[in-house]
């Protein structure tokens, strides 16, 4: 996020981590634009912030040329700033998984080509092998892969169309906030064959002006299971290959055609 007021120190500590791969999370709701309030008006309240409103915005972006050319811009301006941080881009994906949106996805497409953005995040949790990992919350985790795959389908196919490189789907979204030692357990005992992300909010702490949104989050609990040495044990006896977006780029993507997603559903093996 690269508005965020911590920022500055990540890309620092980023740096200072040459194995660590990095991506920009777009943030179009919900934050504040690294462009010049006044230069984006109409996406901006009288405080300077995005809004919070994930719809009426979305409505917006579709409708209003005028909203499009200040999100054109500000997309433009994010890209700017994670390159002058001097870092790899590894990935793109959006805050509130606005990159679904047809529109922030095409200026996404539009403008990465001239950044060299080599893969995007799609956001899709599959029902059954969710479910059968947690064993927890069935119909919140049908309704959730149903109401998506339209988006994912479409989203997965215009990246595929522009040789964007993109993950097989997502772990953890069903379970935001919460992903500790037993559910990041069971998720990787129960991995499928491809390419999927693990999807959590690590922290050693939370913080004051932490999102309402993620007041709940066990932000804690993550990044103990993330380190955890069973879990590290099981990643290992479990064959996975720890991999970044960027790594599908180079591990046989050369034979991927432009008219099919760029992505590794088709290789054998596990991949996180």
């Amino acid at each position: 996020m690269v508005g965020g007021g911590a920022a500055a120190d990540a890309v620092a500590r980023a740096r200072g981590l040459p194995t660590l791969r990095v991506g920009l999370h777009l943030v179009l709701v919900c934050g504040r634009p690294v462009s010049p309030p006044g230069s984006v008006p109409d996406l901006v309240d009288a405080e300077g912030r995005f809004s919070s409103r994930l719809v009426r915005a979305g409505f917006a972006y579709f409708f209003r040329r005028r909203v499009k050319d200040q999100l054109r811009a500000e997309i433009r301006a994010q890209f700017a700033r994670f390159r002058e941080s001097g870092l790899e881009l590894d990935h793109v994906n959006a805050h509130n998984h606005m990159h679904l949106h047809p529109t922030v996805l095409g200026l996404i497409l539009e403008i990465g080509r001239e950044f060299g953005v080599p893969a995007v995040r799609v956001p899709y949790e599959p029902f059954w092998a969710s479910w059968r990992a947690t064993g927890e919350t069935p119909w919140a985790r049908l309704a959730s892969a149903l109401s998506m795959w339209p988006l994912t389908t479409l989203m997965r196919r215009r990246l595929g169309r522009a040789g964007i490189f993109v993950n097989d789907r997502v772990f953890g979204l069903n379970d935001t906030g919460r992903l500790n030692r037993d559910r990041l357990g069971r998720l990787l005992s129960h991995l499928p064959d491809g390419v999927s992300e693990i999807y959590c909010h690590p922290a050693t702490r939370h913080w004051p002006d932490m999102d309402p949104l993620m007041a709940h989050y066990q932000v804690e609990d993550e990044l103990a299971a993330l380190v955890d040495p069973e879990i590290v044990a099981m990643v290992r006896r479990g064959g996975i290959e720890q991999v970044a977006f960027r790594d599908l780029a180079f591990s046989g993507g050369e034979s991927a055609t432009i008219d099919a997603p760029r992505d590794a559903g088709s290789r054998g093996g596990r991949r996180a």
